[in-house]
């Protein structure tokens, strides 16, 4: 058999359960940020950048952009519980925006850049409001915070080009100014948690 796992090992290997991975839906404001930050995290299995919140079908980024679909630009998160915690999330998503900014995120302006936590469970729904009450107890922020935290109802996927946008043009002038200055406070800020 050579070197490597003992006899039997691969069959008991095969035999444990494999824990389903669990989704957080986040909105900050222009998704090619958050989605850049959390690509990084260790624990992240995956990030797509989406529409969340609306009501209109399978909505196009023109569409969302002209803010009549309710929808907001958000990231879809799948992630490793036993690595990273819903909670320790949420903290990661609180420093890479402003959640005190109603419907805007800098110079991105509209319904579309809200911030929103879209919980998949009653569990999450605690949790996000617990992280809120610490974040304001910390005082981290000069206002309150307005993000809203409401239960998931729909998510769809932008478009092939919106996917790993920033990984994919770095020196486009947005990312440039906006994105890539987010990325390098989140490395610093968190740089034991990112992946290797």
């Amino acid at each position: 058999m050579g070197k490597g796992l003992p006899r039997g090992t691969e069959t008991e290997l095969s035999r444990l359960p494999i824990m389903p991975l669990e989704t957080a839906t986040l909105a900050a404001g222009c998704f090619w940020c958050v989605e850049a930050v959390f690509d990084e995290l260790k624990g992240v299995h995956d990030v797509v950048s989406g529409y969340s919140g609306g009501h209109t079908e399978k909505p196009t980024y023109k569409q969302v952009c002209s803010e009549t679909t309710g929808h907001a630009e958000a990231v879809q998160i799948k992630f490793d519980s036993d690595v990273i915690s819903f909670a320790d999330i949420l903290r990661v998503f609180f420093t890479v925006h402003d959640p005190t900014t109603l419907n805007r995120q800098g110079n991105d302006v509209g319904e579309s850049y809200r911030s929103a936590i879209f919980f998949h469970s009653p569990e999450q729904e605690e949790t996000a409001h617990e992280v809120i009450a610490e974040i304001e107890g910390q005082k981290l922020y000069r206002g309150s915070v307005v993000t809203e935290v409401t239960e998931f109802s729909n998510f769809y996927p932008a478009e092939d080009y919106h996917q790993e946008y920033f990984a994919q043009n770095p020196t486009q002038g947005y990312c440039s100014f906006v994105v890539a200055p987010k990325v390098a406070k989140f490395r610093k800020q968190y740089a034991d948690r990112l992946k290797r």
